[in-house]
């Protein structure tokens, strides 16, 4: 891999990293530490493959929220999957 191209994926991963942490301030930590009023029964992990599974939906049908990016919210929610599934198995 060349030199540029390390630097745009860092670079990315980066960007991916600030829109997590601004989102997780925003949202006071919700991915991960729900209120979960409704969901109480489902692990963190459980509940970001239902994040998943709506945003892909969304994507299927064509129908969007506009002003979401959806590349940008599946990676940040791969990421927090990860996150989660470290969470419930720490030596996975």
């Amino acid at each position: 891999m060349s030199d540029v191209s390390a630097y745009k994926i860092e670079r990315k991963c980066n960007e991916l990293a600030a829109m997590l942490l601004e989102k997780n301030a925003a949202y006071g930590d919700s991915a991960l530490s729900p209120v979960a009023c409704f969901a109480r029964d489902l692990s963190p992990a459980a509940r970001m493959g239902v994040r998943l599974d709506d945003k892909i939906s969304r994507l299927m049908r064509g129908s969007e929220f506009p002003g979401d990016d959806t590349l940008w919210d599946l990676a940040g929610y791969l990421v927090l999957l990860l996150i989660a599934r470290d969470d419930e198995d720490p030596e996975a």
